[in-house]
């Protein structure tokens, strides 16, 4: 048994009774859609067409926001419907972001999840959902579609239709009988600032101005195919600043003791002062501000624990959070061995930190990689990028301690080195993540946002100028003069503006691409 839907575009007349009659059964607030109409206009005047598309969650076989939902709050049913749970959702919005139709929202009464359940409580009582029932054209049209007998099984059998996305692979059960593709596609129409009979709301327009921005080069401009006239408000980026935060905080939390523990291993390091004591310090400090980040991005963090509790075992969330409880773990005992001078502890708990330090840093990308609605985020070169950047922040956090604490020349010099290598290695990283071939419209405009759209001074200027080129330049600059390393009281604040600019770079990038990801509409 698989229930969907099938939406005859062909009978549809924009009328919005299925909205309507959704938001009465559902009671969903003021500004929250679970089912809504969008009209997109093809053509010149007078020669133009407008075309009404019927958007809602797809209950789709493979569904990425149960993949990715922590608490399992999103569940897919024995009869295919995707239901929620409201009691056990944190409002992560992580679901937001795998979802590739844009059809969850977070509902302002109860700061939860919600979406389209295909009026479960009705189904379960032998009804059929709100929409079907109030449509009056008869355009929706509901069943199972394992059922060769039902109506909807022979429309899908019989006739030419088509779903939203199919590159996705979520094997979406919402079929669109006589649609047109362009009003099913986002990236085939043009951005419109201004609708008809509705307002967008302001982050929406700068969001439109900036996709405007790319021009002709992208199909976000001027060769697009249709222009939406009218749609409901979404939330433009679920993830905000505290999301960035996060990633750079835990790039110098697991990368300062990676870098110690590195050095033990390596026995370039033995576990005094730097290594022993201010790493670990530093890592449980920055665990902590990670830790906070995340907790209080949520819309519910008095239920942050339920990641323990009901955990997922599919979703990177819940993996991150154990992992990071086991970074903590090794930290703390890293600190403890260091301050009882006990080096051949330090030196057996030296490869399991790397390990967990590594892990800490990088489990991001696959999280990210459950955000299967934004295509920018899917690159296999997040991790490797995650794993320098951890190397880079933890040798320029380490590096600023040293330059104005003890200021061993030794020391210095071998954390300018590293530095050097870490930053020249990211630069390349991400240089070749923006320009090398995207296999989606949508990854490659979010990549020329941040090259040549709203974003590129910032990038140019911020990430590659001041956050690369100048730091390297400092530390080699210093070396080629022939002046000691560390020695000479201006070599020191050579020093430490650019550790300070290394860091300053790491922290706008996370910053520009987690906006950049966001910034394609998914509806």
């Amino acid at each position: 048994m698989r229930y969907g839907f099938v939406i005859d575009q062909r009978k549809c007349i924009g009328c919005h009774a299925c909205t309507v009659a959704c938001k009465e059964e559902n009671q969903v607030p003021l500004g929250a859609f679970r089912t809504w109409v969008k009209y997109v206009e093809r053509g010149t005047f007078p020669n133009t067409r407008r075309y009404f598309s019927v958007l809602r969650c797809n209950h789709c076989d493979d569904a990425p926001c149960v993949t990715i939902c922590p608490t399992v709050a999103l569940y897919r049913r024995l009869d295919g419907v995707v239901d929620f749970d409201g009691e056990r959702c944190i409002g992560c919005k992580s679901c937001m972001q795998a979802c590739p139709y844009d059809a969850l929202y977070i509902d302002p009464a109860t700061q939860t999840a919600a979406k389209c359940n295909y009026c479960a409580h009705r189904l379960e009582v032998g009804l059929e959902p709100a929409c079907v029932i109030v449509c009056p054209e008869r355009a929706i049209i509901a069943g199972d579609l394992d059922d060769p007998r039902s109506g909807i099984a022979k429309l899908v059998a019989t006739e030419q239709v088509q779903v939203r996305k199919p590159e996705q692979g979520t094997r979406p059960k919402v079929f669109y009988l006589g649609g047109d593709a362009a009003a099913l596609t986002p990236s085939l129409q043009a951005p419109a600032a201004t609708y008809m009979w509705a307002q967008r709301p302001a982050d929406e327009v700068s969001l439109v101005k900036m996709l405007g921005s790319l021009g002709a080069s992208s199909a976000h401009g001027d060769g697009a195919l249709a222009r939406p006239v009218y749609d409901v408000p979404h939330l433009v980026r679920p993830w905000g600043w505290k999301v960035s935060a996060y990633l750079w905080t835990k790039s110098i939390a697991a990368g300062v003791l990676l870098v110690a523990a590195l050095g033990v291993f390596l026995q370039l390091a033995g576990g005094g002062w730097l290594s022993g004591t201010v790493a670990p310090l530093l890592a449980l400090a920055f665990l902590a501000i990670t830790t906070s980040l995340l907790v209080f991005d949520l819309k519910r963090p008095e239920r942050f624990l339920f990641i323990l509790l009901k955990p997922n075992p599919r979703s990177w969330l819940v993996w991150g959070g154990v992992i990071l409880l086991a970074y903590g773990v090794v930290a703390a005992a890293w600190l403890v061995a260091a301050r009882g001078g006990d080096v051949g502890a330090l030196r057996v708990l030296a490869l399991p930190a790397v390990l967990l330090a590594a892990a800490a840093a990088g489990y991001s990308a696959f999280l990210f990689g459950q955000a299967e609605g934004r295509d920018f985020w899917q690159s296999p070169l997040v991790l490797p990028q995650l794993l320098v950047s951890a190397v880079v922040a933890g040798t320029a956090t380490l590096l600023l301690v040293e330059a104005v604490g003890r200021r061993d020349p030794a020391a210095l010099a071998g954390l300018s080195v590293w530095l050097v290598l870490g930053v020249l290695a990211h630069g390349v990283a991400l240089l070749i993540e923006l320009f090398a071939y995207h296999p989606s419209l949508d990854a490659a405009s979010a990549a020329r946002l941040i090259t040549r759209g709203h974003y590129r001074v910032r990038f140019w200027a911020g990430v590659m100028v001041m956050g690369t080129i100048v730091p390297v330049a400092l530390i080699t600059g210093f070396a080629w003069t022939g002046s000691p390393i560390g020695v000479p009281r201006s070599t020191d604040i050579g020093l430490l503006l650019a550790a300070v600019l290394a860091l300053a770079g790491l922290w706008l990038w996370e910053d520009l691409w987690v906006r950049a990801g966001q910034s394609i509409p998914l509806s």
